[in-house]
């Protein structure tokens, strides 16, 4: 397992609940250590993460001997009222990349928004 980075100071765009999602929808068999060292989370806030995602349903999860297998629910919406009617899915398909994105170099997927913003 790699280092983790230093943790960030300041505001984000993403909260740790959409981070935590989009490592399990990256691996249903990842383990929570993971998920917070990839996070840059305590593994107590991971947990806790886990706990507020299953109890709203948005996230499931069986266990096999000591591997939790998660299950996430992409037909639930957000909950916040400005996003009404996105669902879990369309969240996910913005935060995860698919693997072939991985190896491209940051900006290329950028491009076809570089005309609404007024980027050139």
């Amino acid at each position: 397992m790699a280092e983790a980075p230093q943790a960030h100071v300041g505001w984000t765009f993403v909260t740790n609940h959409a981070r935590v999602l989009a490592a399990i929808a990256d691996n249903p068999n990842i383990r929570i250590r993971d998920i917070a060292a990839r996070c840059r989370l305590t593994e107590r806030a991971v947990q806790r993460i886990i706990s507020d995602l299953e109890q709203d349903g948005y996230l499931s999860h069986t266990r096999d001997g000591r591997t939790n297998t998660y299950r996430i629910q992409p037909d639930r919406v957000l909950r916040h009222p400005a996003e009404a009617g996105l669902t879990v899915a369309s969240l996910l398909s913005l935060l995860v990349q698919d693997e072939t994105d991985r190896g491209r170099p940051s900006g290329t997927t950028l491009s076809r928004f570089a005309h609404t913003s007024g980027a050139r």
